[in-house]
C-alpha cells in the first residue's frame, strides 16, 4: 500500500514539473508578422493547387488570391524591422535553464522539507472517518458553545443567547451552567410558566433529581402563570414522591395524565411513574383520552374487548381505593365514550359516596356530572 502511494506521488511531482519546464523549454515564438506572412503564402499555394484540380473556378480562384494577396501586404507592412538579435533575447536561454533547475530541486524536496520543519510526522495519523466525526460532532458542539459564551461575555444583556445556551448546557451535563443560563434568561426575557418550569428543571438536575425548595418554588411559579404547565406539575409529583407522599404524588400525576392530550409523547413516562408510587403496573393505570378514543375507530367487538377490560380492570382497583377522584373521573368519562351512561351514573353515584368526606374532590365529581349531563 505505501510504495503503491510513493508511486502515485511521483507520478503527480512528475506531472508538476512537465507542466513547469516544458514552457521553459521552448523556443521563443516567431514575430506574430513573420508567422501570418507564411501563412498567407501558404494559402496562395493552396488557392493554385485547387484551380488546378479543378475544385474552384478561375473567378472565384482569382478572388480568393485578391484578398489573400491583400493581406499579405498588409502583414508584410506590420512586420517590424529586422535589427539583429536584442541583448534580453541573447540571455533569456540562460534564464530559463537557471529556472527549470530550481524547479527539479524546490517541487520535489521543498514541501517534504516544510513538513519536516512544521508538520508533525511523529504523530499517528488518523483514519478519514475519525477526523469526519471529530468535526462534525464533539468539535462542531464545542465550537458552537465557545462562540455563544465568548458572545455572551461582550453582550451580557442578550436574553436569547441566554436562552439559546441553557438546553445545550443541560444537555453536556453542565447543570450549573444551565441554571445561570436559565436565570438570566428569565430576568432579561421576563418571567413565564415555560422558563420558570425550565429554571425548575435545572436546579433539580443540578442537585442530583432532588427536587429542591428552590427548584418546588420554580415550579410553584410556573404554575402561577399557567395552571397546565405540564413539567411543573410532572416535578411537583416527583416532589411529593421524594417527601413520601405517594398517594398525592399519584393524584398530581393522575390529574396530568387527566388533562394530557393524546399524542402528548411524555404520557408514557408519567404513567410509569404513577405506577411505581400507585403499586399498579403501567397498563392497569385505567385508559387513557387516546386509548378511548383509538377504540372509538374499532368494531364494536374489538371495542368491548380492549376498552371494557381496561375499565373493569379500573373500577375493580377504585372499589379497592376509592380515595383516587382522578381515577373516578377516568372511570365516568370512559363509560360515557363507550355509550354505557347507567354505569357512568352508577360510577359517579360511587364515587360521590366514597369522597363524602373530600368537598373539594366531591364537588369535581358533581361538576363533571353536571358537564356530561348524568344528573338524574
Amino acid at each position: 500500500m505505501a510504495l503503491t502511494l510513493w508511486f502515485i506521488f511521483g507520478l503527480m511531482t512528475a506531472a508538476a514539473l512537465f507542466a513547469v519546464l516544458w514552457p521553459l523549454g521552448r523556443y521563443p515564438r516567431a514575430a506574430p508578422g513573420g508567422s501570418d506572412l507564411m501563412v498567407y503564402k501558404d494559402q496562395l499555394q493552396e488557392i493554385d493547387r485547387d484551380r488546378a484540380a479543378g475544385l474552384i473556378g478561375e473567378a472565384e480562384a482569382e478572388a480568393a488570391r485578391l484578398e489573400v494577396s491583400r493581406r499579405l501586404l498588409a502583414a508584410a507592412d506590420a512586420q517590424p524591422p529586422n535589427t539583429g538579435e536584442s541583448p534580453t533575447a541573447a540571455v533569456a536561454p540562460q534564464r530559463r535553464r537557471r529556472a527549470a533547475i530550481a524547479a527539479l530541486v524546490i517541487l520535489p524536496f521543498g514541501p517534504t522539507g516544510l513538513y519536516m520543519a512544521l508538520g508533525s510526522p511523529d504523530v499517528p495519523a488518523q483514519s478519514a472517518f475519525a477526523r469526519v466525526k471529530k468535526s462534525q460532532g464533539q468539535e462542531s458542539i464545542a465550537t458552537l458553545v465557545s462562540q455563544v459564551e465568548e458572545h455572551l461575555v461582550s453582550n451580557p444583556a442578550d436574553g436569547a443567547g441566554w436562552e439559546l445556551i441553557a438546553p445545550v448546557y443541560m444537555r453536556l451535563g453542565r447543570f450549573g451552567d444551565a441554571v445561570e443560563a436559565r436565570r438570566k434568561a428569565l430576568t432579561l426575557n421576563g418571567a413565564s410558566a415555560v422558563r420558570e418550569a425550565d429554571l425548575g428543571e435545572a436546579l433539580a438536575a443540578a442537585a442530583n433529581g432532588i427536587v429542591t425548595t428552590e427548584a418546588k418554588l420554580a415550579f410553584e411559579r410556573a404554575l402561577a402563570h399557567d395552571a397546565r404547565e405540564a413539567k411543573a406539575r410532572y416535578f411537583l409529583g416527583l416532589a411529593e414522591e421524594q417527601d413520601g407522599k405517594n398517594d398525592q404524588a399519584a393524584s398530581t400525576w393522575r390529574a396530568l395524565l387527566a388533562d394530557a392530550p393524546a399524542d402528548a409523547p411524555w404520557a408514557a413516562f408519567v404513567r410509569e411513574a404513577l405506577a411505581r408510587v400507585s403499586g399498579t403496573p403501567a397498563r392497569e393505570a385505567g385508559p387513557s383520552a387516546g386509548d378511548v378514543a383509538a377504540a372509538a375507530s374499532m368494531s364494536d367487538e374489538e371495542r368491548r374487548e380492549m376498552v371494557r377490560g381496561m375499565v373493569a380492570r379500573l373500577a375493580d382497583r377504585l372499589h379497592d381505593n376509592g380515595a383516587d377522584v382522578e381515577g373516578w373521573l377516568r372511570l365516568v368519562r370512559a363509560y360515557v365514550v363507550l355509550g354505557d351512561r347507567d354505569k357512568a351514573k352508577g360510577a359517579a353515584a360511587e364515587a360521590k359516596r366514597a369522597l363524602v368526606d373530600r368537598p373539594d374532590e366531591l364537588k369535581r365529581v358533581n361538576e363533571l356530572v353536571k358537564a356530561l349531563d348524568l344528573e338524574g
